[in-house]
């Protein structure tokens, strides 16, 4: 039987109160952190459009749209509100308490079957998730009963339990353990705590760097195909309805460090090791080419709705969501008026 144990299991999704009054009965849990105020009010005293964020590669656009606040020259900062778990970077936009999240689609998911009042808007990053294994279990039979390390309704979690089951094997046949945190994880698997591992870049290239003998099982290609999408961005509704500029100037801001990704590679990560990315410099250049951040994820609208069989299976969502999940309205409008900028980017659209 599969042993889900750890601290870090989100909240009942479906028991929480998405609305407005709800919202207000909830925002002291947060107070230590950011500031409990509705989008409404944030949006009437013209404050930053706050955000909450992965640690991966696939974050790296947000990252550096936060760093050189590209967005600023459209008159929007962009803030980051830390959490101390996954689980909150997940409930925070839920609950209202940031206006967009860049975090793993299945997640998002597991929030818009909720009741929710959230949208898919842009595209995070695509392929790096890397599955790897401790010295010796370099076969997925040799994983039953061993221990997986990851982060409950993440693409993390979903990308094992898919694994496994393309392998003729039962995600009820290992244990699994939620870790808060993946620097937690890489941690505990470098201590040998757990014996394998879904993480994302630049941290699956530096395990594998960093303990001898290690095994990469899987980048998610042999599952997914090539180009398969890993994060998305999210918004409230209320800021698509309310303050569609301010949004459309984060996503031109993540365009913008697209292009300056893809075009300026020791400058970026110079702005990101060490403040965004706790990896070495030499572990973040191998990575970064793993896990392309790409703003138009247009083309991956399909593999993000059906991929949402797997949270089915495993109970995390009563029904697959409908197109109106996702709506690239904003993103569309961001590309058409950016024309120039959008010819630059290496990874678009297909």
């Amino acid at each position: 039987m599969c042993d889900r144990h750890g601290c870090m299991h989100l909240p009942n999704l479906h028991a929480m109160n998405f609305s407005r009054r709800g919202f207000l009965r909830a925002g002291a849990a947060a107070a230590a952190i950011t500031m409990a105020v509705g989008p409404d009010v944030v949006l009437a005293q013209g404050r930053p459009i706050k955000s909450t964020h992965g640690t991966g590669f696939c974050n790296l656009n947000i990252f550096l749209a936060h760093a050189m606040q590209f967005s600023r020259a459209e008159g929007t900062d962009l803030q980051f509100v830390n959490t101390p778990t996954f689980a909150e970077q997940v409930t925070f936009l839920g609950m209202g308490q940031v206006d967009v999240g860049l975090m793993p689609y299945t997640s998002f998911m597991a929030l818009f079957d909720a009741g929710a009042p959230v949208k898919v808007v842009a595209g995070g990053g695509v392929e790096g998730c890397v599955i790897v294994s401790r010295p010796g279990l370099d076969t997925p039979q040799k994983l039953k009963g061993k221990t997986l390390g990851t982060f409950q309704l993440d693409t993390l979690e979903v990308m094992p339990y898919d694994y496994l089951k393309k392998n003729g094997i039962s995600f009820r046949d290992v244990t699994v353990r939620y870790m808060g945190s993946t620097p937690e994880a890489v941690e505990a698997f470098k201590a040998g705590a757990i014996d394998w591992i879904c993480t994302i870049e630049p941290y699956g290239t530096a395990l594998l760097r960093d303990v001898p003998g290690s095994h990469k099982l899987s980048d998610g290609t042999d599952i997914y195909g090539k180009g398969y999408t890993d994060c998305v961005l999210a918004a409230r509704s209320s800021l698509i309805a309310e303050n569609p500029k301010g949004l459309k100037a984060i996503i031109k801001a993540m365009m913008q460090a697209q292009a300056m990704a893809e075009s300026q590679q020791q400058e970026t990560l110079t702005k990101l090791v060490g403040t965004y990315y706790k990896t070495s410099m030499e572990n973040a250049v191998l990575a970064m080419g793993k896990q392309p951040a790409v703003v138009d994820a247009r083309s991956q609208t399909q593999f993000i709705l059906e991929r949402t069989d797997s949270l089915v299976e495993m109970g995390y969502i009563k029904k697959k969501p409908t197109r109106d999940a996702i709506d690239w309205t904003l993103l569309e409008q961001v590309i058409a008026e950016n024309a120039d900028l959008y010819a630059k980017l290496k990874y678009k659209s297909a």
